[in-house]
């Protein structure tokens, strides 16, 4: 029977008997380092009261429960709109009789143990007057000293229901009565910024309503310090991201007590859902730590986080890439991608990507203005087809990868012209085009089917293509689906999302040996939402390095260097009229998953020989960087003129550290690298590779140091020049 407005309760809401399953009413979860603390008080009210080091006695928190607390609803788990909580709520459900309130009571909790690393426990919650059920679902992750929570919106009413609020988690934060938000900003170009700021009293917000490609401009990430700015290796931090590549929020609310209300979850702007009657609606997972130890540790227990649970194949060393994209961009034919080829094999690279270009024939891929969609072979550039050039790559010992962008189509194409119903947008107003194209209805199955066969076919009919870049270079401006009812047209940026995640499934389970990397006009699609159908992302369109340096600073916090892709390009290029030093250039792309898309033909014999070393230097270093713990020593936000890192294995038998000088140095005035993460009682010999000059900028190369001194005394290295860089390996003698 549907319930009337005024079958709804006006009176403060009874008490509802503690389960006896529960007896303490406390519901905690610990790892090794960290506890997080559920109270069910006497009323069945569920509240959310403790995240940060871990308790030994997490009872004893009842002694600091107050009587008014309940009036005040500061803890409750979840927030929600219509009930005690004043602030930003995460929950917030229209019923179908118009209610728009909530008043969800504990039911019961259950934990279970999934593996040896991961305890799940999920939290039953009801609607006193509805039958709506939420389930927060926690898991903990032991080694890595992480969480991962998510919440199931299930209705079981009848009738439909309107989710207008539907937060993925949210902390209470009672420990320090400061805060600062370290948090990462950007455009095209110049992403994963980072930014950090007091947080005051009221509200804090970084979203993104763009629909795709939403991390270019602020990332779903996030760190928290108390007391002060956040540093690298001291102090409490509490970091964040969410897994979602769609609109997304993270909230930050400092109230009147000093509460910090933190939420994160999918943006609910334009984007109420209806839940009929039996569905069940779940959210992305946020994933969060706490650290004791400054956001050094945040980022190492991401990055091992990462590389097993998230990205694909994160403890398998990437190839050395080399991209057409700089060297061609669309003015190529067959003749110039073999000399490129033949160029890149005789430096070592390990794989060639042919990029945007290579399709299209009614319509040419000759610009951004026509051809996407239609995804056969250009028979006037490339007559020979895809295989020749497979061929001509692996009889140079480099295997064979290619660009596409399948979400998107050009007006001028083939697939416009005979589906012009599967294109995104209002059809009361005109699209709006961005780079001269529109996206496809992936809300629509008949085009997520259409996206999984462009792309599976290409693999099918060219198997030995080992390697696809992904990539997507607009927003979604034009907002409309054809396919999806009217009145579910706010379902369309979660449609589109879930649609581009089930074609991604697909894909990965299709083709498992195929490297896939996630592109959005640079750094768009670098979140821990697609991390699980890529081995890596694209972190910038800038390959400029002094510009780079910045990005992956940034990208570093919460993303591991494995995935992180990062190419050496021709000084100056269409980015950047700086000329930069080619050995700057390689030292730092060194530092991520190393590529190339500069002209090999363009440099001189001595820089040829330069490039086939730093390339060989780093296939011998890759596994430390890939695989290593990152222990960020300088940052360029913080010191006049240098910025340093470094990796090591966690055996801690080998190191590998990277400095980066930016700006001028007075004479004599040498930066000394105290390291970090080494074991003080190895010995470890010292080596400088990527050298300038035969000797170096280095005085210890060669010499054996224990790690004690290497972490106290530390490395001087002689660099004062704007764009001098040094990179030190580390091998224990020990071993």
């Amino acid at each position: 029977m549907n319930r009337t407005m005024s079958a709804v309760p006006s009176t403060p809401r009874k008490s509802a008997k503690k389960p006896a399953e529960d007896p303490s009413g406390m519901i905690c979860m610990d790892t090794p380092n960290s506890s997080l603390v559920f109270l069910v008080d006497k009323d069945g009210f569920l509240y959310h009261r403790y995240f940060g080091k871990m308790l030994d006695t997490p009872a004893r928190i009842r002694d600091f429960v107050f009587e008014d607390e309940r009036r005040y609803a500061t803890f409750e788990m979840p927030s929600v709109f219509g009930g005690y909580y004043g602030g930003d709520p995460a929950v917030a459900v229209t019923h179908a009789d118009g209610n728009m309130s909530s008043d969800f009571r504990y039911v019961r909790h259950e934990r279970v143990r999934v593996d040896d690393n991961i305890i799940e426990t999920r939290i039953r919650l009801k609607d006193s007057a509805y039958d709506f059920h939420i389930t927060i679902c926690c898991r903990a992750y032991q080694a890595e000293d992480m969480f991962a929570c998510r919440m199931l919106f299930e209705n079981g009413e009848g009738v439909p229901v309107v989710l207008t609020r539907f937060a993925s988690f949210e902390l209470n934060l009672t420990q320090s009565p400061t805060w600062w938000l370290s948090h990462f900003y950007g455009d095209w170009s110049t992403e994963m910024k980072l930014e950090e700021e007091r947080l005051g009293h009221g509200l804090r917000i970084i979203d993104s309503k763009k629909g795709v490609r939403t991390s270019q401009h602020s990332n779903a990430s996030f760190m928290l310090s108390m007391g002060g700015p956040a540093a690298e290796e001291t102090g409490e931090v509490v970091g964040g991201v969410l897994a979602w590549s769609g609109n997304y929020r993270l909230c930050f609310e400092l109230d009147g007590r000093n509460i910090l209300h933190v939420n994160a979850g999918i943006n609910p702007f334009a984007s109420a859902y209806h839940l009929d009657s039996g569905e069940q609606f779940e959210t992305p997972e946020f994933i969060f730590t706490h650290s004791a130890n400054g956001k050094g540790a945040v980022s190492r227990r991401f990055h091992a986080w990462a590389r097993r649970y998230a990205l694909r194949d994160g403890d398998t060393p990437r190839p050395v890439v080399f991209n057409s994209w700089e060297g061609a961009y669309f003015d190529f034919d067959e003749k110039k991608l073999l000399r490129m080829m033949a160029d890149a094999a005789a430096l070592g690279v390990e794989l060639f990507v042919l990029d945007d270009g290579w399709f299209g024939n009614k319509h040419p891929r000759n610009s951004t203005g026509a051809g996407l969609g239609d995804w056969q072979v250009n028979v006037r550039k490339l007559p020979k087809g895809l295989d020749h050039l497979i061929d001509r790559a692996e009889a140079m010992g480099m295997r064979f990868g290619i660009w596409v962008e399948p979400e998107m189509v050009n007006p001028q194409s083939e697939l416009a012209e005979t589906h012009p119903d599967w294109m995104l947008g209002s059809p009361a107003h005109e699209r709006i085009l961005v780079r001269n194209q529109l996206l496809l209805d992936l809300c629509n199955p008949a085009v997520q089917q259409f996206v999984f066969e462009a792309v599976d076919s290409l693999l099918t009919k060219h198997p030995r293509i080992s390697y696809v870049k992904w990539d997507c270079n607009r927003h979604m401006a034009s907002f409309g689906s054809a396919w999806l009812a009217a009145d579910k047209q706010s379902h369309l940026w979660i449609a589109y999302t879930r649609g581009l995640y089930a074609v991604y499934e697909k894909l990965a389970k299709r083709h498992p040996n195929v490297i896939f990397q996630a592109c959005g006009s640079g750094g768009g699609r670098v979140d821990y939402g697609l991390m699980p159908y890529h081995h890596e992302f694209w972190p910038s369109d800038v390959t400029d390095a002094l510009e780079r340096v910045f990005v992956q600073w940034g990208t570093s916090h919460f993303y591991p260097a494995i995935g992180m892709a990062a190419h050496v390009s021709a000084v100056p290029n269409h980015q950047t009229g700086a000329v930069l030093p080619l050995k700057f250039r390689f030292d730092v792309a060194s530092s991520g998953r190393l590529g190339c898309e500069l002209q090999p033909k363009d440099l001189t014999e001595s820089e040829l020989e330069f490039a086939k070393r730093a390339i060989a230097n780093y296939k011998r270093m890759r596994d430390v960087v890939a695989t290593g713990d990152l222990y960020r020593l300088n940052s360029p936000y913080e010191t006049d003129n240098t910025s340093s890192l470094m990796y090591v294995l966690p055996d801690k038998n080998r190191a590998v550290v990277f400095l980066y000088l930016l700006r001028y140095r007075a004479r004599f005035d040498y930066p000394v690298l105290r390291l970090r993460g080494l074991d003080p009682d190895k010995k470890y010999r010292l080596r400088e590779v990527n050298k300038a000059s035969p000797c170096g900028c280095c005085a210890g190369d060669g010499k054996v140091f224990n790690g004690n001194f290497l972490m106290n005394h530390g490395v001087r290295v002689e660099v004062k020049r704007p764009y001098d860089s040094v990179v030190l390996e580390l091998a224990c003698e020990d071993v």
